[in-house]
């Protein structure tokens, strides 16, 4: 059986994943947590890979976890043209994301979970091989800034799997047909 390619990235409601600088201030966007999430715990509980490019690499080792890496349970595949040192679950490819997520397919293990960022996305969506997509709406419209979607030859045709609204927040998930 293969193994199921999970993408859940926040967006704004007008599609942007970052602002144009990189940011990710706006995903707080003065929103109050009064309701339980478990989405990410959900989550996490289903995969044992993470895949993300060097540019969300750095952003969560220098700005959004700095004192401890989040996925250190997981295998974690950074997509890079300048590799560091590989240690005992972390991986840094030159490998381009639909190669590295085809070869990952076949092996052994739970699902995988693509981190981001925009770069690795696109290739994967227009490959098809993102099984499934859970995306949260954060209220907030940016008008410029990183796309979480870039353009490319489509379409993929996905169907709407559940909906919810927490926290003023819609998630949505959605798989491949």
């Amino acid at each position: 059986m293969s193994r199921e390619v999970i993408l859940y990235i926040a967006a704004s409601v007008d599609g942007y994943i970052a602002e144009t600088d990189g940011s990710i201030d706006f995903l707080g966007g003065g929103i109050e947590l009064v309701e339980e999430d478990t989405s990410y715990q959900e989550l996490m509980e289903k995969i044992d890979t993470v895949v993300m490019g060097r540019t969300t690499y750095d952003q969560v080792v220098n700005e959004l976890a700095v004192d401890q890496y989040p996925y250190e349970e997981q295998s974690s595949y950074i997509i890079t043209s300048h590799p560091d040192e590989n240690t005992e679950k972390l991986f840094f490819t030159r490998q381009g994301p639909v190669e590295l997520i085809r070869d990952l397919k076949e092996q052994d293990g739970e699902a995988i979970w693509v981190v981001g960022g925009a770069s690795i996305i696109a290739p994967l969506v227009e490959a098809n091989l993102i099984d499934t997509y859970i995306l949260t709406t954060i209220p907030t419209i940016l008008g410029k800034g990183i796309r979480l979607f870039n353009e490319f030859n489509g379409p993929v045709n996905l169907k709407v799997d559940k909906v919810y609204v927490k926290n003023d927040m819609v998630y949505t998930t959605y798989k491949t047909r």
